[in-house]
């Protein structure tokens, strides 16, 4: 691993954003689970840093909820419970349809086409890990060209804040009955979008959560019976240094 080199000070800011990227990836992919504690001193040392950029990056993945900071007990990667999932599909669901339908009338021939090729990716996935992330950058993809910056950034705070648990979600449906990645909805979505029909996008949108909420309900054990989110430090987290690698970065299908 290729150790990141010291950046001057007044680069902390730029500093504090690329900690924070390569943490949200690590959330983000898997390899950074509910619970691993993230270790401010070593995080430092990793990227050659005070400890200044390194509490900027934690306080703003707090604020994306994906990390817990408490006074005097540190920070770890948060957790949900499966009530509070449904909640966050609740909203998703009033507001992804409205990301859609602004976003239709901007995409263009190039995204859309771009949108097709996630699809057909999608048609050949046989792994969670692989279903995942497509999943979430087709979603975003489609609402992209929405000139609407806030709910853009609100909606992606929301698929963050969830991503373990729709890992879990994916894992106990479908791959456990051993049923198909793929999903027609996927398809009927991207033809309304070429064929510009904002409304029609937004009503798959609209379908498409509300479907997936239903399931999550019918299966979803009562909040007792799955770990609740901790909201004090875990006595047993994983060490941040183990699973997290600092040299990370983003992978966008898109671009791939």
């Amino acid at each position: 691993m290729t150790d990141v080199p010291n950046l001057p000070e007044d680069d902390g800011r730029l500093l504090s954003v690329r900690i924070a990227d390569d943490i949200r990836h690590a959330v983000l992919d898997g390899s950074m689970l509910p619970g691993t504690r993230v270790g401010q001193e070593w995080l430092a040392a990793k990227f050659g840093a005070s400890r200044i950029p390194v509490r900027e990056a934690l306080r703003q993945l707090q604020d994306e909820g994906l990390v817990v900071l408490a006074p005097n007990r540190g920070a770890w990667i948060a957790d949900v419970t499966s009530q509070e999932s449904i909640e966050v599909y609740k909203i998703r669901e009033a507001l992804e349809p409205l990301a859609m339908a602004e976003s239709v009338p901007h995409l263009s021939d190039e995204d859309i086409s771009a949108l097709e090729a996630t699809v057909a990716r999608l048609e050949l996935v046989d792994s969670v890990q692989e279903y995942i992330p497509l999943d979430r950058a087709f979603h975003l993809k489609a609402y992209s060209r929405a000139p609407m910056p806030h709910l853009l950034r609100t909606i992606e705070r929301y698929w963050n804040s969830t991503q373990h648990f729709r890992r879990w979600f994916v894992k106990d449906s479908l791959a456990k009955d051993g049923l198909p990645f793929s999903d027609p909805q996927h398809l009927m979505l991207v033809e309304m979008i070429r064929a510009r029909d904002a409304e029609g996008a937004a009503s798959i949108v609209r379908l498409h959560i509300r479907r997936t909420r239903l399931l999550i309900e019918k299966m979803a054990p009562p909040p007792k019976e799955r770990p609740k989110a901790r909201r004090r430090a875990p006595p047993d987290a994983a060490d941040s240094q183990a699973s997290f690698d600092a040299d990370a970065s983003p992978h966008d299908p898109f671009t791939a």
